[in-house]
Protein backbone atom coordinates (compact mmCIF):
# COMPACT_ATOMS: atom_id res chain seq x y z
CA UNK A 1 0.00 0.00 0.00
CA UNK A 2 1.62 3.51 -1.28
CA UNK A 3 1.35 6.72 -0.03
CA UNK A 4 -2.05 7.85 -1.17
CA UNK A 5 -2.43 11.46 -2.41
CA UNK A 6 -6.56 12.27 -2.41
CA UNK A 7 -5.97 15.30 -4.86
CA UNK A 8 -8.38 13.37 -7.81
CA UNK A 9 -10.61 15.45 -10.02
CA UNK A 10 -14.00 16.66 -8.21
CA UNK A 11 -16.23 17.72 -11.16
CA UNK A 12 -19.63 18.45 -10.18
CA UNK A 13 -21.31 17.19 -12.74
CA UNK A 14 -20.79 13.68 -13.43
CA UNK A 15 -23.49 10.49 -13.48
CA UNK A 16 -23.77 8.59 -10.69
CA UNK A 17 -21.72 5.68 -12.02
CA UNK A 18 -18.20 8.53 -12.74
CA UNK A 19 -18.63 9.33 -8.85
CA UNK A 20 -17.03 5.90 -7.92
CA UNK A 21 -13.74 5.26 -7.09
CA UNK A 22 -12.18 1.63 -6.57
CA UNK A 23 -9.42 1.66 -4.06
CA UNK A 24 -7.80 -1.69 -5.37
CA UNK A 25 -5.35 -3.54 -3.40
CA UNK A 26 -3.76 -7.09 -2.88
CA UNK A 27 -6.06 -9.23 -0.54
CA UNK A 28 -3.67 -10.14 1.75
CA UNK A 29 -3.15 -5.83 2.78
CA UNK A 30 -7.25 -6.02 4.46
CA UNK A 31 -5.99 -5.90 7.98
CA UNK A 32 -3.29 -3.43 6.98
CA UNK A 33 -5.79 -1.05 5.51
CA UNK A 34 -8.28 -1.31 8.18
CA UNK A 35 -5.21 -0.28 10.61
CA UNK A 36 -4.92 2.54 7.89
CA UNK A 37 -8.37 3.92 7.69
CA UNK A 38 -8.09 6.94 9.86
CA UNK A 39 -5.92 7.95 7.63
CA UNK A 40 -8.32 8.13 4.82
CA UNK A 41 -10.44 10.18 6.82
CA UNK A 42 -7.96 12.70 7.65
CA UNK A 43 -6.95 13.00 3.95
CA UNK A 44 -10.44 13.58 2.74
CA UNK A 45 -10.69 16.45 5.20
CA UNK A 46 -7.56 17.94 4.80
CA UNK A 47 -8.67 17.80 0.63
CA UNK A 48 -12.19 19.96 2.04
CA UNK A 49 -14.38 16.90 1.84
CA UNK A 50 -16.54 15.01 4.88
CA UNK A 51 -16.07 11.56 5.07
CA UNK A 52 -18.50 8.74 6.01
CA UNK A 53 -17.68 4.72 6.06
CA UNK A 54 -20.17 1.56 5.82
CA UNK A 55 -18.48 -1.60 6.77
CA UNK A 56 -20.43 -4.36 4.95
CA UNK A 57 -18.06 -6.58 6.48
CA UNK A 58 -20.94 -8.39 8.88
CA UNK A 59 -23.57 -7.47 6.60
CA UNK A 60 -24.93 -11.11 5.67
CA UNK A 61 -24.64 -12.20 9.55
CA UNK A 62 -26.56 -9.52 10.54
CA UNK A 63 -29.00 -9.97 7.53
CA UNK A 64 -29.51 -13.99 7.98
CA UNK A 65 -29.82 -13.12 11.64
CA UNK A 66 -33.03 -11.21 10.99
CA UNK A 67 -34.17 -13.66 8.82
CA UNK A 68 -37.66 -15.79 9.49
CA UNK A 69 -36.36 -18.21 7.68
CA UNK A 70 -32.82 -18.96 8.73
CA UNK A 71 -33.02 -22.29 10.50
CA UNK A 72 -34.36 -23.91 6.90
CA UNK A 73 -31.74 -22.08 4.79
CA UNK A 74 -29.22 -23.72 7.47
CA UNK A 75 -30.82 -27.22 7.04
CA UNK A 76 -31.05 -26.96 2.79
CA UNK A 77 -28.62 -24.07 2.21
CA UNK A 78 -29.71 -24.24 -1.41
CA UNK A 79 -33.20 -22.30 -0.53
CA UNK A 80 -30.81 -19.61 0.55
CA UNK A 81 -30.11 -18.71 -3.19
CA UNK A 82 -33.98 -17.61 -3.58
CA UNK A 83 -33.53 -14.75 -0.91
CA UNK A 84 -30.09 -13.61 -2.04
CA UNK A 85 -31.90 -10.67 -4.35
CA UNK A 86 -33.34 -9.34 -0.87
CA UNK A 87 -29.95 -9.74 0.51
CA UNK A 88 -28.37 -7.49 -2.08
CA UNK A 89 -31.66 -4.86 -1.83
CA UNK A 90 -30.76 -5.06 2.00
CA UNK A 91 -27.13 -4.03 1.21
CA UNK A 92 -28.15 -1.57 -1.43
CA UNK A 93 -30.35 0.22 1.50
CA UNK A 94 -27.69 0.18 4.10
CA UNK A 95 -25.21 2.20 1.33
CA UNK A 96 -28.23 4.29 0.18
CA UNK A 97 -29.03 5.19 3.50
CA UNK A 98 -25.46 6.32 4.29
CA UNK A 99 -25.82 8.53 1.09
CA UNK A 100 -28.77 9.89 1.76
CA UNK A 101 -27.87 10.97 5.17
CA UNK A 102 -28.17 14.43 6.42
CA UNK A 103 -24.36 14.76 6.29
CA UNK A 104 -23.48 13.30 3.64
CA UNK A 105 -23.38 16.44 0.45
CA UNK A 106 -22.01 16.85 -2.65
CA UNK A 107 -18.43 17.03 -1.17
CA UNK A 108 -18.69 14.31 0.48
CA UNK A 109 -17.11 10.91 0.66
CA UNK A 110 -18.72 7.83 1.40
CA UNK A 111 -16.46 4.79 1.73
CA UNK A 112 -17.15 1.04 1.51
CA UNK A 113 -15.30 -1.28 3.14
CA UNK A 114 -16.00 -4.91 4.18
CA UNK A 115 -16.83 -5.92 0.41
CA UNK A 116 -14.74 -9.20 0.37
CA UNK A 117 -17.64 -10.73 2.98
CA UNK A 118 -20.06 -10.48 0.03
CA UNK A 119 -17.98 -12.90 -2.24
CA UNK A 120 -19.84 -15.93 -3.26
CA UNK A 121 -23.24 -14.37 -2.46
CA UNK A 122 -23.71 -10.95 -4.01
CA UNK A 123 -21.72 -9.21 -7.51
CA UNK A 124 -20.08 -5.92 -6.04
CA UNK A 125 -20.83 -4.42 -9.20
CA UNK A 126 -24.15 -5.18 -8.91
CA UNK A 127 -24.59 -3.36 -5.49
CA UNK A 128 -22.78 -0.34 -7.13
CA UNK A 129 -25.34 -0.16 -9.48
CA UNK A 130 -28.00 0.01 -7.67
CA UNK A 131 -26.65 2.74 -5.42
CA UNK A 132 -24.76 4.77 -8.12
CA UNK A 133 -28.01 6.83 -8.77
CA UNK A 134 -28.18 8.18 -5.43
CA UNK A 135 -23.89 9.10 -5.24
CA UNK A 136 -23.74 13.04 -4.62
CA UNK A 137 -20.05 13.24 -3.60
CA UNK A 138 -18.26 10.34 -4.43
CA UNK A 139 -18.39 6.69 -3.41
CA UNK A 140 -14.72 5.35 -2.55
CA UNK A 141 -15.27 1.40 -2.88
CA UNK A 142 -12.20 -0.26 -1.32
CA UNK A 143 -12.00 -3.59 -3.50
CA UNK A 144 -9.83 -6.25 -2.22
CA UNK A 145 -8.77 -7.79 -5.93
CA UNK A 146 -7.19 -6.21 -9.13
CA UNK A 147 -7.97 -4.18 -11.94
CA UNK A 148 -6.30 -4.49 -15.44
CA UNK A 149 -7.76 -1.66 -17.67
CA UNK A 150 -11.69 -1.04 -16.52
CA UNK A 151 -12.02 -4.73 -15.91
CA UNK A 152 -12.36 -5.49 -12.04
CA UNK A 153 -11.51 -8.97 -9.78
CA UNK A 154 -12.55 -9.68 -6.65
CA UNK A 155 -10.29 -11.79 -4.39
CA UNK A 156 -9.23 -14.46 -6.55
CA UNK A 157 -12.39 -14.73 -8.75
CA UNK A 158 -11.90 -16.48 -12.10
CA UNK A 159 -13.62 -13.54 -14.00
CA UNK A 160 -13.96 -9.82 -13.14
CA UNK A 161 -16.73 -7.65 -14.31
CA UNK A 162 -15.99 -4.03 -16.98
CA UNK A 163 -16.90 -0.37 -14.69
CA UNK A 164 -16.04 2.96 -15.79
CA UNK A 165 -14.80 3.51 -11.77
CA UNK A 166 -12.13 5.40 -11.23
CA UNK A 167 -9.13 3.04 -9.99
CA UNK A 168 -7.19 4.20 -6.88
CA UNK A 169 -4.29 1.96 -6.36
CA UNK A 170 -0.53 1.86 -4.40
CA UNK A 171 1.13 1.99 -7.51
CA UNK A 172 3.03 4.88 -8.84
CA UNK A 173 0.62 6.98 -11.19
CA UNK A 174 -2.77 4.66 -9.64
Amino acid sequence: MGRFNWRLPWERNLAGPQKCWFAVYDPRDERRLRNRLALFDIATQQAGHSWACCDLTNAFAEWIAAEEYRESYFAVPDDLNMVLGDFRQAVAARVRALLAAPTTTDDSVVAVLGVASLFGLLKVSQVVQDVAPHIRGRLLVFFPGEHEGSNYRLLDARDGWNYLAVPITGEKGG
